[in-house]
């Protein structure tokens, strides 16, 4: 079997999709996207697929050592999730060609099901006691919420106040029982985080997200010894080496490797096998598309580390489409009780609506995130 083509689809709300086709009619699919530089990560992958044109696509280790290692330079957003998507395509075309879910290569299924939460607040986070009542009522039993706005390296008390008034608003509606992830963006600087990390533990979080922009891990540690809540990061680590400095250090209870960015299926189950032998949880970063939620789901189902799976369905940024509009059976991503059942089918275990695509690619997207500035007109971490 040999790889005879590609194409790649630029979709609504902020996605970018790649066909794989062979000259044995088995395709795959994968989503390799950077939010808001997709034109990017679209021409790392046509320069990269030059090389995979005539190979076998089951030779996933090998053509993942070329791809990465084959450059002088290496790694970061744009080469990983280029790399990301082309892997996810070929070992769905491995399992349609074996007949076999993914997870069955990987050593077969340790769980039927995983929880999953849904995001509520928006970017600037309001109401979200009535929108994590209504996510409860709908069966879920986790949410995630945007923790602030920006913050400021010193920032007013007020803005904590705001912040653990919203937590306190989600705890009284929804019990104590409940998921509450609070993602801290990347927004804050170590000297609020500290802050904002003691004020909210009497709320008990499921965890705090992103205290502090990953490139400050030196700062993890002095968080973390201001909190016991669980401190994850992970969204913004590539490959096994982006996250083997947080696991010696210690301080990270929780990563969330991108299966769209880190690498791959098989990068993200090498990177939770490592996270394992450091006693880390595992939740991957999913509020993209429904291929990366589905490589997502494989890695979960043979993964013991693996705790909890975020999903993008009603997420704030889905705006014209969502994350069931590409499907051909939606019901495979179908949530009950708060979980969804381990796919069945072969390959990545969903069937692209190509029709959908094509004609949602027509219209496109140029989705940039915001850019916000501090009060006094310097640039705020979004």
């Amino acid at each position: 079997m040999k790889i005879t083509n590609f194409k790649l689809y630029q979709v609504p709300p902020r996605w970018l999709f790649l066909k794989i086709e062979t000259d044995e009619g088995v395709v795959g699919w994968g989503e390799p996207v950077v939010e808001g530089r997709a034109h990017t990560v679209a021409a790392c992958v046509t320069e990269l697929m030059d090389y995979l044109i005539g190979q076998d696509p089951r030779k996933i280790e090998d053509h993942f050592q070329v791809l990465y290692r084959g450059g002088f330079y290496r790694g970061g957003p744009i080469l990983m999730s280029a790399i990301s998507g082309i892997e996810q395509a070929l070992w769905d075309i491995k399992g349609k060609f074996y007949n076999m879910p993914v997870y069955e290569m990987l050593g077969g299924a340790v769980r039927d099901d995983i929880q999953v939460y849904s995001w509520i607040g928006g970017d600037r986070p309001q109401d979200v006691g009535a929108a994590a009542k209504e996510k409860a009522e709908a069966g879920f039993t986790a949410i995630k919420m945007n923790g602030t706005e920006e913050m400021n390296y010193i920032d007013s008390y007020s803005k904590v106040d705001a912040a653990v008034n919203r937590v306190a608003a989600i705890r009284e509606a929804v019990g104590n029982e409940f998921g509450i992830g609070i993602d801290f963006h990347g927004r804050v600087h170590k000297a609020m985080a500290k802050i904002l990390v003691k004020e909210l533990e009497p709320y008990r979080p499921m965890f705090i997200e992103e205290p502090v922009l990953v490139e400050n891990l030196e700062a993890f540690k002095e968080i973390a010894n201001h909190t016991t809540t669980p401190i994850a990061t992970g969204e913004r680590n590539y490959t096994r080496w982006g996250f083997k400095q947080m696991l010696i250090d210690g301080t990270v209870d929780i990563i969330q490797p991108d299966l769209s960015h880190t690498g791959g299926i098989l990068e993200a189950k090498k990177i939770a096998t490592m996270a394992e032998t450091f006693d880390v949880a595992v939740a991957p970063h999913a509020p993209l598309g429904p291929i990366n939620l589905a490589a997502s789901l494989q890695v979960d189902a043979c993964t013991p580390n693996c705790i909890i799976q975020e999903q993008s369905l009603g997420i704030h940024y889905n705006k014209g489409s969502d994350l069931l509009d590409y499907l051909v059976d939606p019901t495979v991503f179908e949530y009950q009780s708060g979980s969804v059942k381990m796919p069945k089918g072969v390959g990545l275990g969903i069937e692209i609506n190509e029709d959908r695509v094509k004609q949602a690619a027509k219209e496109g997207h140029q989705w940039k995130n915001p850019i916000w500035r501090h009060g006094d007109g310097t640039v705020a971490e979004w």
